[in-house]
């Protein structure tokens, strides 16, 4: 199951396993993230746009299977589709940032809004 999570409850998420540093994966374009990004805060911040997505898992769980993974785009949708990915791929602790980078420029205002 892959649990949705707004921007303002994702630490409490992340908190729920204090074993290892939690990672936050943007799967959003280069460009994407030159407009808006998040400062990593109690966790570690992995920029892959979601087409290298396979080619790359190899470098999110780093041995750790029991690590937090909650993927983030613009509004959703493809952190969605990357969740379920990776899920399938073996990775069982996963949340969707409901409503992206969008949701989170308005929990932020820090976070520009695009």
């Amino acid at each position: 199951m892959i649990d949705q999570v707004r921007p303002a409850d994702l630490a409490a998420w992340f908190a729920q396993n204090a074993d290892a540093t939690p990672v936050l994966l943007d799967v959003r374009e280069p460009w994407e993230l030159q407009t808006a990004s998040v400062a990593p805060q109690g966790f570690t911040l992995v920029a892959i746009p979601m087409n290298e997505i396979p080619g790359r898992l190899a470098e999110l769980n780093g041995g750790q299977p029991e690590l937090r993974i909650a993927c983030l785009c613009h509004h959703g949708a493809r952190s969605q589709r990357v969740a379920a990915f990776l899920n399938q791929n073996g990775f069982d602790q996963l949340a969707n940032v409901a409503g992206g980078i969008d949701a989170w420029s308005s929990h932020d205002p820090s976070v520009p809004r695009y």
